[in-house]
């Protein structure tokens, strides 16, 4: 068997709003979100929970940060979101509080079937725990749980859930060592 992308069917998917919701979604994001422009943290965290998030306080948006659906997004309390992030959210993805999300990372719910002809689409959403660190670059695949305080490191990738605590490097991303945080 060959993989036959004309009988790709993603007809099952729903996106969680109307085709107006969307496209309405993608303009704010291009002009407000993805782009150089400077707006006030606040601003854009009322964009978000306008377009249906759950925005915490004293939540940090950069610039150039790509958000697929907000209204699959919760974000917890002091979390920071930084330049070119791309939360590429098909599903629910739930960042906890005072959780930092490097430069660069990508947080991707969605995937494919490589084993299926036609390439399905697979989907699974992704938890961050509070106090979790995603290094610059890496990168957390569908279904992952990010417990309480890991780290993933800069270029890491995580395909598998993360235990509380621990520091974690590679591809596939592996545990190094406990994080102790000093007060």
């Amino acid at each position: 068997m060959e993989t036959d992308l004309s009988k790709f069917d993603n007809s099952w998917f729903n996106p969680g709003a109307s085709g107006l919701k969307r496209l309405t979604w993608y303009l704010c994001s291009a002009v407000c979100f993805n782009s150089h422009a400077l707006l006030p943290y606040s601003m854009k965290c009322s964009l978000l929970r306008l377009f249906g998030a759950k925005i915490g306080e004293n939540v940090v948006v950069k610039p150039h940060v790509h958000i697929k659906y907000p209204w699959n997004l919760s974000i917890g309390d002091n979390s920071w979101i930084g330049e070119y992030v791309w939360i590429d959210n098909l599903d629910k993805v739930e960042i906890g509080s005072n959780v930092c999300i490097s430069q660069g990372a990508l947080i991707l719910s969605g995937n494919h079937d490589y084993s299926s002809e036609a390439f399905t689409l697979l989907l699974k959403p992704i938890k961050i725990g509070d106090g979790a660190w995603i290094g610059a670059k890496s990168i957390v695949t569908q279904g992952v749980k990010v417990d309480a305080h890991a780290v993933l490191v800069v270029g890491s990738v995580a395909s598998s859930d993360l235990e509380a605590n621990g520091i974690y490097r590679g591809n596939p991303a592996t545990v190094q060592k406990r994080r102790e945080i000093n007060k």
